[in-house]
């Protein structure tokens, strides 16, 4: 089975501020650093995907993909990347930096994609980018919100990285599902989906209402282009009674209705990113992608087996080809 463990600080503290920042519809405090779902040493990828009955959820995710990502470009980051399940669906991008909590979901996603020029592999802290402002032509983020404790903190972070005029295509879990809607109607469920604030139905594990969410974007100086409406069919008996690739058709046709009303399980956004500001620059080398996440100076020096920040002296590891700027390795003598 795959665990999220748990690495931070006090989640319920962090939580209780969070939400009565939703209500006040405010951005959290950008010092507080909320805890991460860290799904290290997990078999994530085998037992809930290629194990789990999840055909039908992934193949209408790449439907989704498809039709709201580019067909091209320069330089893709994938936040939450875990085994690299959809980093093919990419691969119209010249590069794709591939972005996990977790080392050894980034070391699956090396045994699946390989180590060539085309795939950079990066374990961080998505509330602390490792990256310069404006650098990314193109930004996913796919089922990885429901995990963020602080989401306005980590959409922020996407907006620093994202060049103007750059896409965002965003996964959430949706509140406002019709299942959670009849549930709370019958009394079956104490929480109310038509609130704004987001519900932790399991540790770590949030549901977001399409209003706040289209709020936080708008506030970033997002602007919304798409959205679809996945997983329609995602109950049990359905899946086991109706052939995948029917299922899977039938949410294809559903998807649009996004444009109009969301209440299926999962809600697949596009926004551009509007500000002032041209093209980003043209960056071939690795290193000038990054910036120290502790003192945000850039560039960073190579020393070969860490990256070196010559304003604070920390020192980021780089392992099996993963550059990791969770933590700053000691340096020995």
């Amino acid at each position: 089975m795959f665990t999220c463990r748990i690495v931070g600080y006090n989640s319920s503290a962090i939580r209780l501020s969070f939400y009565r920042k939703i209500r006040d519809w405010q951005l959290p405090d950008p010092m507080t650093t909320p805890p991460v779902c860290d799904y290290e040493g997990s078999d994530y990828q085998t037992s809930f995907w290629d194990k789990g009955g999840r055909a039908y959820e992934d193949r209408t995710e790449a439907i989704a993909l498809r039709r709201l990502l580019p067909q091209k470009g320069r330089l893709l980051l994938e936040l939450g990347a875990g085994a690299g399940r959809n980093t093919p669906r990419y691969l119209g991008f010249d590069r794709i930096v591939l972005l996990d909590y977790s080392h050894t979901q980034l070391e699956q996603a090396q045994q699946r994609l390989g180590t060539s020029a085309k795939y950079v592999y990066v374990a961080a802290d998505a509330y602390r980018l490792p990256f310069v402002d404006g650098l990314f032509d193109a930004v996913t983020m796919i089922r990885v919100l429901h995990h963020m404790a602080d989401a306005p903190k980590t959409l922020g972070q996407v907006r620093n990285v994202l060049a103007s005029g750059g896409v965002f295509i965003l996964e959430f879990a949706n509140k406002l599902n019709l299942k959670a809607m009849i549930r709370y109607l019958l009394g079956r469920q104490t929480w109310s989906p038509f609130t704004l604030e987001p519900v932790e139905f399991a540790k770590l594990n949030f549901d977001f209402h399409p209003k706040a969410v289209r709020k936080w974007l708008k506030d970033l100086h997002f602007r919304i282009e798409k959205t679809l409406t996945l997983s329609h069919f995602r109950i049990g008996f359905l899946k086991r009674m109706v052939p995948t690739r029917i299922l899977v058709f039938l949410d294809s046709l559903f998807q649009w209705t996004g444009a109009w009303w969301q209440l299926s399980p999962s809600v697949f956004v596009k926004a551009t990113l509007i500000r002032q500001g041209g093209a980003p620059p043209h960056r071939q080398d690795y290193i000038s992608y990054f910036k120290c996440p502790d003192c945000g100076h850039s560039p960073l020096l190579d020393k070969k087996d860490n990256l070196q920040c010559s304003s604070c002296g920390k020192h980021w590891g780089i392992k099996d080809g993963i550059y990791d700027f969770r933590e700053p390795v000691t340096q020995k003598g």
